[in-house]
């Protein structure tokens, strides 16, 4: 379900004059130099959080509309695709020379958020005592404004003379917080075309780390891959009344109770490994140094993975698999004993494991052959050099801005839409600009998500002069 810019401006019935207003201004005025771009973006990202692109149901054709409005007021050819009624997805390219391109790739689409719970209208895009406030602000409408910022300061330096050495395109996809299998994962199957000249991406999944000594550049190049599953228990059901021995709730509740009191022992996987070492010299504490600095040995101390857990959980659960119980389900009447009960869980496990075998694993702590285990997700592992082109071009631009900085290759226990063009071979990279103070992570997928002006700025500038030393000719 394709649609060129004739087609789309069919589908403008929504008031979005004032993306054309700014972004006719912002064109006027391209000539300033890049400062007119960053200074435009945190507005931008105001407007952008206003479009409703709440997933589910996602509706993210909003968001094509949204950018396909600006890239019509700067004069750049684009193109967009529906996977689903309402589930678009819109692509700008840059044409340069024979290396391989680069992507900017962002998702629309952003989980819902409880207004109850907030100080703010989560949608709003309030500008207010220096942050833009609204869901989607950090994930991740925040990047993709920089990537739109950054990739129309490059059109506009081409318009003026300057020359490319690789393509650049900017990729807005659906989909993402619910696997991506309506956005980038319907592009890679359906539109393959598109990323045969690419060989670079950037993404989401990395970090800005403040620390006492510098601020480090956490650099995502690998995930842990995430295997959904959901186990179903079968007995006889009944009347509440009359309780039998076992039950396909009580059966589930075991099971259940097994798998949460199971710790999965502690490997070390080269990546983290050197993660881990990285981080090393920025720890305060010098136990905790010496035990990043050697990681591999410090993970045979039971009590070092405690505390570990208990200050960073994050870091804690690169040293292992892990599952978390997410979802039960059973009766739904009270006085009715179900026929069936399940739960459902998010396991992680790590890039070199064999999935079949932790299954069967899982299988072994249920112990009830009345369960059966059904797999609802899972990923194949991919990991992007932690040495290249692009990523000593970020070093380089870290160092330069600040010689203190350092920049880390990091896993992520999270996923992202990174690894459906890992596996087309395209090196990727969660690259995060933004320094973000731990009490705003939280809003992350929280409450009162936020995005500082100064940081989105910063961050935005950051990524224009990243283009002009790798694109740039």
């Amino acid at each position: 379900m394709a649609m060129n810019r004739s087609q789309f401006s069919a589908l403008r019935q929504f008031p979005f004059c004032s993306y054309l207003v700014a972004a006719a201004a912002l064109l006027a005025c391209s000539a300033a130099g890049a400062n007119s771009f960053v200074d435009a973006a945190p507005q931008r990202l105001a407007e952008f959080i206003r479009v409703d692109t709440v997933n589910p149901p996602g509706n993210e054709t909003n968001g094509v509309r949204f950018f396909a409005d600006i890239f019509d007021a700067a004069g750049i050819e684009y193109d967009s695709a529906e996977s689903a009624p309402g589930r678009g997805n819109i692509w700008a390219r840059l044409r340069g020379g024979r290396k391989p391109g680069l992507i900017l790739l962002n998702h629309m689409d952003v989980v819902p958020a409880d207004a109850r719970h907030w100080s703010v209208p989560p949608y709003a895009g309030l500008i207010r005592d220096g942050f833009i406030w609204g869901r989607g602000a950090i994930d991740m409408k925040g990047t993709g404004i920089m990537q739109l910022q950054a990739f129309l300061h490059l059109a506009a330096r081409v318009r003026a003379g300057a020359r490319l050495n690789r393509d650049v395109i900017f990729l807005a996809t659906a989909d993402e917080e619910t696997g991506g299998a309506q956005g980038a994962g319907w592009l890679v199957r359906h539109r393959s075309e598109l990323f045969k000249r690419a060989g670079w991406l950037l993404n989401e999944g990395g970090s800005v780390r403040l620390t006492k000594q510098a601020p480090l550049y956490l650099v995502e190049v690998t995930q842990k891959v995430p295997v959904w599953l959901r186990l179903t228990a079968t007995d006889r059901p009944g009347h509440g009344s009359s309780p039998t021995p076992t039950t396909a709730v009580t059966r589930i509740l075991r099971a259940g109770a097994r798998l949460a009191d199971t710790r999965f022992p502690a490997r070390v996987v080269p990546t983290v490994e050197r993660m881990f070492a990285g981080l090393a010299p920025f720890e305060v504490d010098q136990r905790r140094r010496a035990a990043f600095a050697d990681i591999a040995e410090a993970s045979r101390d039971d009590r070092f993975l405690r505390r570990l857990a208990a200050t960073n959980p994050g870091l804690h659960a690169l040293l292992r698999n892990t599952c978390s119980l997410t979802r039960l389900e059973g009766s739904s009447k009270i006085n009715v004993i179900p026929p069936q009960a399940s739960l459902e869980l998010d396991c992680r496990i790590l890039p070199d494991q064999d999935e079949a075998a932790f299954i069967e694993k899982l299988r072994a702590i249920a112990n009830d052959p009345n369960i059966v285990i059904e797999k609802l997700m899972s990923l194949k592992p991919a990991e992007s050099p932690a040495d290249s082109e692009l990523l000593r071009a970020i070093e380089r631009l870290v160092t330069d801005r600040d010689p203190g900085a350092r920049v880390i290759p990091q896993v992520s226990t999270g996923f992202t839409d990174s690894h459906y063009f890992r596996t087309l071979g395209i090196n990727s990279y969660g690259l995060g600009f933004f320094m973000v103070p731990p009490e705003d992570v939280r809003g992350v997928h929280g409450n009162d998500e936020r995005l500082g002006v100064a940081s989105l700025k910063t961050a935005t500038s950051m990524l224009i002069e990243l283009l002009e030393r790798f694109a740039v000719r």
